[in-house]
């Protein structure tokens, strides 16, 4: 069998100069992007780090120029006087009830809704579909008055008749808080493009041995979801935890205040008190910080034991 002039030069050895060109362009390459990812990192992470720095530092060495990322005079004043704040644990517990509440009802309902558009078949599916996606489309802003006027005329809450009259409905209340967000559009299409990679030959085999569509959804697909939950659960409750502007409109009893919302009472007029502002800031992200760290783990140990993506 005769061997072509291509062949031959494709069975040739690569010669050494050739290779070692190749390795120092894969070092080059490589070293290129680490350098691009370390400015990165360090752009993100340096404004937090000096948040971090100037809360324990006084208020006359925080706006130094160049700055002080290690503070010259250490101290623990500014987390004394935060934590020393009229309402602080309130503020802290409404914040992190009102988080825990919104994650788990919005992952039942995002991922029943995401669960239904995957695996079940309706008339009119796909065009239902596509029209929640389209409200993506629309800025959120737009939803503000719509959403307080349902909220204001809700019956039977807030001193409200059937008719919705006489009261303030759910307006200062958790309620105008829960409800608003109990449903995410973004969130059932994450969940639902992950679950169409779920074999339908492990619901059909449920279906055969008698399980309900409930009992498929809560006992085989949801199973298999981890780390599509465990990525929504961050973005979850790192939202709800630092929401401000939402809480701001509805929010006006200083008994429902949340975390975000007593930082803003540390703006007094033309002044901000800094110093406090930031020791606040910094306690505020360490929840954030806490729930991803345990989030992590799940996601990790999800995606290695469900192998069906």
């Amino acid at each position: 069998m005769a061997i072509t002039q291509t062949e031959k030069s494709v069975s040739q050895p690569i010669s050494t100069p050739a290779v070692r060109r190749i390795k120092w362009q894969e070092v080059i390459g490589k070293l290129i992007v680490y350098i691009l990812l370390t400015a990165g990192s360090i752009i993100f992470i340096a404004p937090w780090a000096w948040m971090v720095s100037a809360s324990f530092q006084p208020i006359g060495q925080i706006f130094n120029w160049p700055p002080n990322w290690i503070p010259e005079t250490f101290t623990l004043n500014n987390y004394r006087k935060f934590l020393a704040a009229e309402g602080f644990f309130r503020w802290v517990l409404n914040s992190g009830m009102l988080a825990v509440v919104v994650l788990v009802v919005q992952l039942f309902f995002n991922s029943l809704a995401a669960y239904t558009f995957a695996k079940r078949k309706f008339p009119g599916r796909d065009t239902i579909f596509l029209v929640m996606l389209g409200t993506l489309m629309i800025p959120g802003q737009l939803f503000l008055i719509p959403n307080y006027m349902i909220l204001l005329r809700s019956p039977l809450f807030g001193g409200n008749n059937l008719l919705g009259q006489g009261g303030h409905g759910m307006l200062d209340s958790f309620w105008g808080i829960i409800i608003p967000y109990a449903f995410s559009v973004w969130s059932v299409f994450f969940m639902r493009q992950y679950m169409k990679g779920i074999p339908d030959d492990l619901l059909d085999a449920a279906r055969m041995d008698g399980a309900s569509e409930f009992a498929i959804y809560w006992k085989v697909v949801m199973p298999l979801c981890g780390p599509v939950l465990a990525a929504q659960a961050i973005f979850t409750f790192t939202f709800v935890w630092n929401d401000f502007f939402w809480p701001l409109i509805v929010i006006s009893n200083p008994d429902l205040r949340t975390l975000q919302l007593g930082l803003a009472l540390f703006v007094i007029k033309n002044r901000t008190v800094w110093d406090i502002v930031f020791a606040g800031s910094v306690i505020s992200t360490i929840p954030v910080l806490l729930i991803f760290i345990f989030f992590q783990k799940y996601f990790i140990r999800g995606i290695a034991l469900t192998g069906m993506k």
